[in-house]
């Protein structure tokens, strides 16, 4: 998910919702339609499980979901027809937030990153994380610093040093020219 999008969630910030999948376009004539992942549980899409499409949230449950190509195709309740699934083309696929997988000791979904701060290795304050981008090589995290002044840096192991879950705290190495 590219930025911090602006959905409902909790008082402390959390989204609401998750993104794990975008609805391409519809495939044959029985309500199926392709779906891109993005999400690292592609187990999870399973026949029965609920979700929910587009800007508004809608409910919808899964009733059939196969490999294809890079992607799946999927089959929801009562889409029945290729112009069924055609009115869910190019829409989010999301989750509850509170219904995601819990993770492994030390990792974090990265909308957790969200509002870390962000100091160098001197221990230096440069700011807040609000935002990741993402690129095709790595993603890059946008820290704003009080002022407004924002700093672009690589999410790779020689910037990002380590960070503190339960302390919010991101410690980075500034590459040369940053």
């Amino acid at each position: 998910m590219a930025g911090k999008k602006n959905t409902p969630g909790s008082p402390d910030g959390e989204p609401g919702y998750l993104t794990v999948g975008f609805l391409r376009r519809p495939h044959g004539v029985h309500g199926e339609i392709i779906m891109d992942l993005h999400t690292d549980f592609p187990e999870r899409m399973k026949s029965g499980r609920k979700f929910f499409v587009g800007d508004g949230y809608q409910p919808i449950t899964l009733t059939n979901v196969r490999p294809h190509q890079s992607g799946l195709l999927v089959k929801f309740k009562d889409i029945e027809t290729p112009e069924d699934a055609g009115q869910l083309r190019n829409q989010w696929v999301y989750i509850k937030a509170k219904d995601a997988q819990p993770l492994p000791e030390g990792q974090i979904y990265q909308h957790e990153l969200f509002g870390f701060r962000v100091m160098d290795e001197n221990d230096n304050q440069l700011g807040e994380l609000v935002e990741i981008i993402e690129t095709g090589a790595n993603d890059v995290y946008v820290i704003k610093d009080d002022s407004g002044k924002e700093i672009l840096l690589p999410a790779i192991p020689s910037v990002i040093l380590d960070f503190d879950p339960a302390r919010r705290l991101m410690r980075v190495h500034l590459l040369e020219g940053l």
